[in-house]
C-alpha cells in the first residue's frame, strides 16, 4: 500500500508531477491531445497557486488562492471523468485511476481548507 503524504503542498506537487507522466502517455489523437492539454494546465496549477498561497498577504488573498487552486483541481476531476467515459486510456489504467481518487481527495481538503479558513476569520 502507497504511503500517504500529509503535507498537502508536497501532495498537490506529487499529483502535478503525475500527471505529467500520464499525460506524456496519452493517444495524440484529437480528443487525447486537446484533454491532455487542459488536465497539464488544471492539474498543475493547484501545486503552484498553494504555493503562493502560503506567503499570502491576508486570510482573504488566502481563500481567494486556495479557490483558483479548488476550481482547477474540480476541472481536472472533471476531464479525467470525461477520459474515462470516453476511454481515451484504459479504464484499467492505474495512472487514471489513481489521478482520479487523488484529485477527489485534494478537491475535499482544499475545500475544507477553505471552509475552515473563512469559518475562523468570520465568514
Amino acid at each position: 500500500m502507497e504511503e500517504r503524504i500529509y503535507d498537502l503542498e508536497e501532495r498537490l506537487a506529487v499529483f502535478a508531477a503525475r500527471v505529467v507522466i500520464y499525460v506524456n502517455r496519452m493517444p495524440r489523437s484529437p480528443a487525447g491531445r486537446y484533454y491532455a492539454d487542459q488536465l497539464l494546465r488544471s492539474g498543475g496549477s493547484p501545486a503552484m497557486h498553494y504555493g503562493e498561497s502560503q506567503g499570502a498577504e491576508s486570510d482573504k488573498d488566502f481563500v481567494h488562492k486556495c479557490g483558483i487552486a479548488l476550481k482547477e483541481l474540480k476541472e481536472s476531476k472533471v476531464n479525467l471523468r470525461i477520459q474515462f467515459l470516453a476511454c481515451l486510456m484504459p479504464q484499467t489504467d492505474q495512472d487514471l485511476l489513481w489521478l482520479t481518487q487523488e484529485c477527489g481527495e485534494l478537491v475535499r481538503i482544499v475545500g475544507k481548507v477553505i471552509a475552515n479558513k473563512k469559518r475562523r476569520q468570520g465568514g
